[in-house]
């Protein structure tokens, strides 16, 4: 039986209260030397709810997504995981969180389910508890009949849904995902957006889905527009439309960075 959404809504497994955002992300700003990569951003993700993070190549999708897993440090701002800060609280905050990269990052000589149970192991699962988790998560990426292939024999599209998997392993409330349909054909890219969808819908876990491509956007999404490091509209897909007064989201978003100084 799937987790009731509702249930996730009002409290994650350790009780945070339903006011919490999944994700708060607030005034953050990141230099890389003289250049200024973010510029006080700030979002939020909802608790069982899908945020897409639309922008171009080099607007600060992947700066903003290295800081929340902390690969890089907050140089300014805060960034919260369901209430708990990710500098003060580091544990706390990134076990909440799962995430798929840009680039690929499994280990292709070993199996799937090998895989999987290396990835268990660092989130200090054991072993037994470990292959009954693999094996839900194949299920539900309708891989189970590959338990045993190298990842190497996947296509691109499963293995886009492996790692999916993967990241939710150790049952994070909080998706992340930095342009995960990049180098998919046409048909993974649907299947694996539909997938992403059904866990919000079905299982009320909280999604940031990074991407450039605006056919990936629906109209019920939350959408956050960033470019040149600065958010420039936060709304639902018909807000914006509306804000800008254009009749489709290309249109929008070509008005919204028309007005952003090169």
């Amino acid at each position: 039986m799937m987790p009731n959404p509702a249930e996730h809504m009002n409290s994650d497994l350790h009780g945070e209260p339903a006011m919490a955002a999944a994700l708060s992300i607030d005034a953050v700003c990141h230099d890389y030397g003289a250049r200024r990569a973010l510029d006080h951003v700030s979002l939020d993700v909802a608790p069982g709810a899908f945020t897409a993070l639309l922008g171009l190549n080099g607007a600060g999708k992947s700066t903003l997504v290295a800081l929340v897993t902390r690969l890089f440090g907050v140089q300014h701002g805060h960034i919260r995981i369901f209430g708990h800060d990710i500098g003060a609280e580091p544990g706390e905050a990134l076990r909440r969180l799962g995430v798929v990269f840009q680039s690929r990052t499994l280990d292709l000589d070993l199996s799937v389910t090998q895989n999987l149970l290396y990835h268990a192991a660092l989130h200090g699962i054991g072993r037994r508890e470990a292959r009954v988790r693999a094996a839900e998560v194949l299920a539900q990426i309708d891989l189970s009949d590959r338990g045993n292939s190298k990842c190497r024999d996947l296509s691109g599209g499963q293995m886009r849904r492996l790692e999916i998997a993967r990241a939710l392993l150790h049952r994070p409330r909080l998706l992340l995902l930095d342009e995960p349909t990049v180098g998919l054909d046409v048909r993974s890219r649907a299947d694996m957006l539909g997938h992403v969808r059904a866990l919000v819908r079905e299982q009320g876990i909280g999604v940031l889905y990074a991407t450039h491509l605006f056919d990936e956007i629906a109209d019920g999404d939350r959408l956050v527009v960033l470019h040149q490091g600065r958010v420039l509209a936060r709304g639902t897909l018909a807000d914006i439309l509306a804000t800008s007064g254009a009749r489709d989201l290309h249109a929008a978003f070509m008005r919204l960075t028309a007005e952003v100084a090169p």
